[in-house]
């Protein structure tokens, strides 16, 4: 089984007894799927706590469903954003999933949690005797601290020295350990090699929860992400024949199983891979930096599924920071007002644009473009996080730009947006895919101690990945035993 699914009763019962005494529940797939099943009662403690309050009820805020206020909220319809036409330049609709609203800001709080909870319910992670160790480009390890601190764990927060100074002044409020790793976004490897200096030093009294190797990270995108994009099309009028698109950063591999779900409703659907032009591992085996923070590179992520995967976008990071400014900088908000003519509700919509977010949407623009898609077509993408996490990179960027002007925002509104091209951008065939496959041997098989039996199962054993989505029923029958102990 891809997911550890084993029993261990003592610990298991250790944990119980915590949640007990700090009266936390457990929500499942199906809370996190469709709010409207989420007990009353906790819809009442909701109504009362901030969205980014260190308070176990918030446990219930990981949806993509929350209410769009920062306090008391409730649940409502999935957030997104259509990101107009005037600034994607392209005749489909480029659709847009909103992170900013689950709980501390960031939508990787779900895969965290999709980690967390099922070693919790049979007792794989100890609350009371383990630390949970979350290595990170940025968000899963905010994520991660922040589940920690909800249920009342220990935790170890690790990620690179050079993300945006708001990450690591928050995460000094909730993680137990923070620990800053060589390198910028691209240098996983880094990472990896913390975590196994950790496993020696502290063996059995903490736990490695690692994003890109643990399949419940791919199955909280392919359940809960998945379903939020459907309810998004439906909502839209979008027919099947015109859902054509999905476009996601490469990353851990998790947020681009949502396309795996949609697929499997939509045909014509294609998922493009995105990463960054200054990293090209999946483009051309490619290494080195850059500046898209939280996406990951130099390697292929256990978890990522190529071989569903149609095609590659390389998008450069100078576009995104530039986009950045323009969507945060005054000149760049008067330009798009007075020139653009977006509305006040466009411009307001524009701090739910991260870096990353900025990034998908690129590849999502150029997916369109590649595949010349018309006005009755859409492409959805994620917004993984807000403006909110990076605003001290603008000040950064003064200083080795100089200013943003009114001119420099009608550059980048041409140049960056509107003229966006289908340059490194690569359709896949099946030895492409095949090819990036293969990469994953030099990390998980030389590096990472996976087998090399397994890595060709994920390439030619059919019913491997299918085996993962079914596993959501059986974690949530594990969590609702959990509760009923809890509460017994």
């Amino acid at each position: 089984m891809l997911i550890n699914l084993k029993m261990h009763k003592a610990v298991r019962a250790r944990n119980i007894q915590v949640c007990k005494e700090k009266g936390i529940l457990l929500p499942t797939f199906k809370n996190m799927v469709d709010p409207s099943t989420v007990p009353a009662a906790i819809k009442e403690k909701l109504a009362h706590t901030g969205l980014w309050d260190v308070d176990p009820v918030n446990l219930f805020r990981i949806t993509w469903h929350n209410e769009p206020v920062e306090k008391n909220g409730g649940f409502g319809d999935v957030n997104f954003v259509e990101i107009p036409k005037a600034l994607t330049g392209t005749k489909a609709r480029i659709v847009a999933l909103a992170g900013k609203w689950f709980p501390c800001g960031v939508h990787k709080v779900g895969a965290t949690y999709a980690c967390l909870a099922p070693a919790l319910v049979t007792g794989n992670f100890d609350a009371v005797n383990q630390q949970a160790v979350w290595p990170s480009t940025g968000n899963y390890c905010r994520g991660g601290a922040y589940n920690s601190a909800l249920l009342g764990c220990k935790s170890i927060a690790i990620l690179p020295e050079e993300m945006s100074q708001e990450r690591f002044n928050w995460l000094k409020t909730v993680a137990g350990e923070i620990i800053a790793t060589p390198g910028c976004e691209s240098n996983v490897k880094e990472i990896f090699d913390k975590c196994h200096e950790l496993d020696e030093q502290r063996g059995k009294h903490i736990v490695i929860f690692n994003q890109f190797e643990q399949f419940e990270n791919y199955l909280w995108h392919y359940t809960v992400t998945g379903a939020a994009i459907e309810e998004v099309a439906k909502k839209l009028g979008v027919k099947p024949e015109n859902m054509r698109g999905y476009a996601s950063s490469t990353g851990s591999g998790g947020t681009l199983a949502a396309g795996d779900h949609l697929k499997k409703d939509f045909p014509n659907l294609k998922i493009a891979a995105g990463e960054a032009k200054q990293c090209p591992t999946l483009l051309r085996n490619g290494f080195g930096g850059h500046r898209i923070e939280g996406i990951g590179d130099k390697h292929v992520p256990w978890i990522h599924n190529v071989k569903n995967t149609d095609m590659i976008c390389a998008i450069d990071d100078q576009d995104c920071m530039d986009i950045y400014r323009l969507f945060n900088e005054p000149e760049g908000i008067k330009y798009l007002k007075e020139e653009i003519k977006l509305t006040d509700k466009q411009i307001a919509d524009l701090q739910l644009f991260g870096i990353s977010g900025i990034g998908n949407t690129l590849s999502a623009i150029k997916m369109a473009k590649y595949y010349e898609m018309d006005e009755d077509d859409v492409v959805f993408t994620i917004l993984t996080d807000s403006s909110v996490m990076y605003k001290s990179r603008l000040a950064e960027l003064t200083a080795q730009q100089g200013p943003f002007t009114y001119m420099e925002a009608a550059r980048v509104h041409a140049a960056a947006l509107l003229h966006q091209s289908i340059q490194d951008a690569l359709e896949l065939g099946y030895y492409d895919r095949l090819r990036i496959h293969n990469l994953k041997y030099y990390t998980w098989v030389e590096q990472q101690g996976k087998t090399y039996a397994e890595i060709n199962r994920q390439w030619y054993e059919r019913d491997y990945w299918t085996s993962i989505p079914p596993l959501a029923k059986k974690i949530d029958k594990l969590i609702e035993d959990f509760n009923k102990e809890v509460m017994a």
